[in-house]
């Protein structure tokens, strides 16, 4: 498959990045476990987890990644990654694409013949990612306290093997959701995932939510909080 030019993403990084080289990216952690989430979810993946995020949703649980981390070079990036010897890659934060250099990364690691997914906040513009890297979008409902940072026209560069999350707080949340992909006919451009939030919307009343409207939607509980909680590098 010809690979898709690299280019960069502003948003964000001239905050994160005023000077570096091009080949690096600061990086909060890099880690071995199982997929949480999405239609990759149970497969053994190595996680790249970037510094930084331009939003600050109520429920987010990865907080540690909005500051710190250190400089490391793409090629040492992939030393690592290669040295878990997993076929699954999940470049992750934060938010990675408010770092322009996540774009390159991304397209080492699908030339190097990884399995490679984005998680992306989908407030800033996906359309410079590499065709080849699987697209999770996680849409803002209003109890993530920022609805108002989604931007729709990354719904133009959805593909199949995308996918399309929504985090859901309550029926408020659910009630937006649905109604984001009716308007959006999100379930005939990629898969679309509703999960909720751990601890705050109880499993059961969203699949019965689900199936009361029988929404063309997979529900996904996040795997990795069921094995291991709360803890960081899992």
């Amino acid at each position: 498959m010809t690979t898709v030019a690299a280019r960069g993403v502003a948003a964000g990084d001239a905050a994160i990045d005023p000077a570096q080289s091009p080949e690096r990216l600061r990086i909060t952690e890099i880690f071995h476990s199982l997929q949480g989430e999405a239609d990759a979810v149970g497969w053994p993946t190595v996680f790249v987890r970037l510094t930084g995020c331009p939003l600050r949703c109520t429920w987010c649980d990865t907080t540690y990644s909005f500051h710190g981390g250190e400089w490391r070079t793409i090629d040492a990036v992939l030393e690592e990654v290669a040295s878990h010897g997993a076929r699954h890659v999940c470049v992750t934060g934060g938010e990675p694409l408010s770092q322009k250099r996540c774009l390159a990364l991304l397209a080492r690691l699908c030339d190097a013949g990884y399995e490679v997914s984005l998680e992306t906040s989908g407030a800033i513009d996906v359309g410079d990612v590499d065709l080849r890297v699987r697209k999770v979008v996680d849409l803002k409902a209003p109890g993530s306290g920022e609805v108002e940072r989604n931007l729709w026209s990354n719904v133009e560069h959805l593909l199949p093997h995308d996918q399309v999350k929504a985090v859901i707080a309550d029926r408020a949340d659910y009630d937006w959701a649905v109604a984001r992909v009716r308007e959006h006919a999100l379930d005939t451009r990629c898969q679309v995932l509703f999960s909720p939030v751990h601890g705050q919307l109880a499993p059961r009343e969203l699949a019965e939510w689900i199936l009361a409207d029988r929404l063309p939607v997979r529900m996904q509980m996040q795997l990795h909080k069921l094995l291991w909680g709360e803890e960081p590098g899992h």
